[in-house]
């Protein structure tokens, strides 16, 4: 109907191309338009000027030898003062693209070993956003922006990547565990050394008690009982030690039994014994 009133209408976001007896005429800009079809002038074409993106996949090997899947995201739109350009020069624009994109990457990322692919990715974007920004403007269209969104390593790659990071942190974990047995153990010990130490500090002051007990017993019984000598004295106190020691011994509970030599000669072996270590225990403390 508009084309039989001479009259045409363009979208908005959209130019038209038109044409006379098949050359090119002008740019037409959104709305309506006066269309002399019977003089030869027609509309060629139309062209959006909306932001569009391509997604491309890639496939290329790394310096290290892993074939990896790099996903690369084109956002691009045709340029209002170059649509002639831009209808004319090119047949199929999406595969003029890839092609420039598939050239880029498989040029940038077999120079990089894999771990550097993925800390570089926004150089491998830059790379190739800068080379389609180059060939493209001269078929009048802007690329607006790259982004490589993902790349993906073969399903063993990932898994062996993943099995590293694990025995790594599992090592990481055991350090820590070991580092903190190695605190508990030397934490034990210290508590086991000062407890040692108080102990024999206890002991050490024990016997000093007893060594002050008998010197004191036998001071007092040599002035109240006159005639009797220190070693009287002595003898008579380690006897009644040893009856007392043999008479817990009997009486305690689950006890084990315990030979020992027994009659008047082994009662003054014994008090021998003691009073001579009771004798060294009172020089050392002095």
């Amino acid at each position: 109907m508009g084309n039989l009133f001479c009259c045409v209408k363009v979208d908005q976001s959209t130019v038209a191309i038109r044409e006379t007896f098949g050359k090119f005429d002008e740019v037409v800009e959104p709305g309506c338009h006066c269309l002399p079809w019977f003089l030869g002038a027609q509309i060629a074409g139309t062209l959006s000027l909306r932001l569009q993106q391509l997604d491309v996949r890639c496939e290329t090997k790394t310096k290290d030898n892993v074939f990896v899947n790099v996903v690369a995201s084109i956002q691009y739109r045709a340029l209002a003062d170059k649509a002639n350009d831009a209808f004319y020069k090119l047949s199929n624009t999406r595969s003029q693209i890839q092609a420039y994109v598939f050239d880029v990457i498989r040029a940038s990322v077999p120079k990089l070993n894999l771990d550097d692919a993925f800390e570089q990715k926004n150089d491998i974007a830059k790379a190739v956003e800068d080379e389609l920004e180059k060939a493209m403007s001269a078929y009048g269209f802007e690329i607006v922006q790259t982004l490589i969104v993902d790349i993906e390593p073969d399903e063993h790659v990932k898994r062996a990547m993943n099995e590293i990071n694990a025995a790594a942190r599992l090592r990481v974990a055991a350090n820590e565990k070991a580092e903190a047995e190695k605190i508990l153990q030397i934490k034990r010990a210290e508590g086991e050394a000062e407890a040692k130490y108080l102990s024999g500090l206890g002991i050490a002051r024990q016997r000093q008690a007893i060594v002050d007990g008998l010197r004191d017993s036998v001071l007092g019984f040599s002035v109240n009982v006159p005639g009797t000598t220190a070693k009287d004295v002595m003898d008579m106190v380690l006897v009644t030690q040893y009856f007392d020691t043999m008479k817990e011994i009997g009486a305690a509970s689950k006890s084990t039994s315990v030979f020992i030599p027994h009659g008047p000669g082994a009662v003054r072996d014994v008090a021998s014994q003691i009073r001579d270590g009771l004798l060294q225990g009172a020089a050392t403390s002095h």
